[in-house]
């Protein structure tokens, strides 16, 4: 892989009955929480800190932490839950200097290994990066190493109402091209009131992620052809899609529910998606959980994905790894050790694997997994577009440090509010990237 050498020179950087209660996603600023095993634990457990990123899986992640420690009564678990609206690199970077490191911790990809790279252990040894899916792995292998285990496959697009479709006459299948796509929003908003719509998309400008990662992630990517150790390796970026991703912006932006720079990802998703407000949102199966919360038959029944479209990739989903488990090396061997046992019960054991698929609703990144079980009709959806090959790179987790966010979505906020011209984000980017890659 072409990320050993590469990687190697960048290095030359719950309570035996308490309920976890972790943050869900949804207020305007976003939610932390802590849950605490035993206060009591005595000086024969093994304390393991886990600090995580993932709000939507929020009282599944509950379920199987409460569940290992009945299997396990000689480690205690304490996770907390940094996401949605909150900033969980910034609150990781927060943790790690505040001399409270957690056990277990997420990175994004090659950047972040970098980043991270003196904490990181090496999990070779585990039955999970033994049983992990080919590619799963590249973003975060060093030689021999392996330095982090992926949550699950991902993948995003436009998330639409099939009622509502159905409704206005349109067949999902046909939107592979940009026309054909602002015809179907153009005819959805002519029909607004008919419908029971406020708007045709809840575009949630407001979080910098939906637009500097996902958003231009699909037209970034093809430049890179959808390689992340590529765009890691770019001193540049040329945004050859450029004018692309200006469309898109604009088509969600124009036709959503206003002012879109204050629309945040709860609203988005439970009060305007959720509740039939709104007929598409550009979000990804991981979203699956929440809406069915709100609606489960709607959920279940009334809810399909398809691509944004990209010239010369039509009908490509945009299919990744969101996030990789680490272990903090600083840790006692002990703690290392109780860390990986945790890992490695969570996808490979039968009790684990249940709960992953079934109840965290993942696509399955490791061996082992009946994919015919996929239970959710999103994450089928995405499952389909990997085992047929028709999917889009997520090179966005190899970007500069804070590039997406800090420079790319903050200079798109400023084109929405009137401040800059597109080409004004354009050039403000790439000389964010090439200053950053000096």
């Amino acid at each position: 892989m072409r990320n050993k050498s590469f990687l190697s020179k960048m290095f030359i950087v719950f309570a035996l009955a308490a309920v976890l209660v972790i943050a869900g996603c949804g207020s305007d600023e976003g939610e932390s929480s802590e849950s605490t095993g035993s206060d009591e634990a005595s000086g024969d457990k093994v304390t393991l800190d886990i600090f995580q990123f993932k709000v939507e899986f929020k009282e599944q992640f509950e379920e199987l932490v409460a569940l290992y420690q009945e299997e396990n009564p000689d480690v205690n678990v304490k996770v907390t839950t940094v996401g949605g609206g909150n900033d969980y690199a910034a609150s990781l970077k927060s943790q790690m200097s505040s001399g409270n490191e957690p056990t277990i911790f997420n990175v994004g990809g090659p950047t972040e290994v970098a980043e991270y790279r003196d904490y990181l252990t090496d999990l070779s040894d585990t039955a999970a990066a033994d049983a992990a899916l080919e590619g799963t792995l590249n973003g975060v292998t060093e030689g021999d190493q392996v330095l982090g285990l992926p949550f699950a496959q991902e993948g995003y697009g436009l998330i639409y109402n099939k009622e509502v479709f159905e409704s206005a006459g349109i067949n999902p299948d046909e939107l592979t091209t940009f026309d054909a796509l602002e015809e179907a929003v153009a005819t959805l908003d002519s029909q607004k009131e008919e419908l029971g719509l406020e708007a045709v998309f809840a575009y949630p400008a407001k979080e910098l992620w939906v637009m500097g990662n996902h958003t231009a992630n699909t037209y970034i990517a093809p430049e890179f052809d959808s390689d992340i150790i590529s765009a890691f390796e770019a001193e540049t970026i040329n945004f050859d899609n450029g004018d692309q991703l200006n469309r898109m912006v604009d088509l969600q932006s124009t036709y959503s529910v206003q002012p879109v720079l204050s629309l945040d990802y709860s609203q988005q998703v439970e009060q305007l998606f959720s509740l039939g407000k709104v007929a598409m949102i550009q979000q990804g199966n991981w979203v699956y959980p929440t809406i069915e919360q709100m609606d489960a038959e709607f959920a279940e029944n009334n809810i399909g994905m398809i691509p944004m479209p990209v010239e010369g990739l039509e009908d490509h989903l945009p299919v990744g790894v969101p996030q990789y488990w680490v272990v903090n090396n600083n840790k006692t061997d002990e703690e290392q050790q109780a860390a990986k046992d945790f890992l490695d019960w969570m996808y490979t054991s039968e009790e684990g694997k249940e709960m992953v698929l079934n109840d965290f609703k993942f696509i399955p990144a490791y061996e082992g997994y009946d994919t015919e079980k996929i239970a959710d009709p999103l994450s089928q959806i995405v499952y389909n577009y990997s085992a047929e090959g028709k999917t889009i790179g997520w090179t966005f987790m190899a970007t500069p440090v804070g590039w997406n966010e800090d420079v790319l979505a903050v200079n798109i906020q400023k084109y929405l509010s009137g401040d800059i011209e597109w080409q004004e984000v354009l050039d403000a980017s790439i000389e964010g990237w090439e200053k950053a890659r000096q």
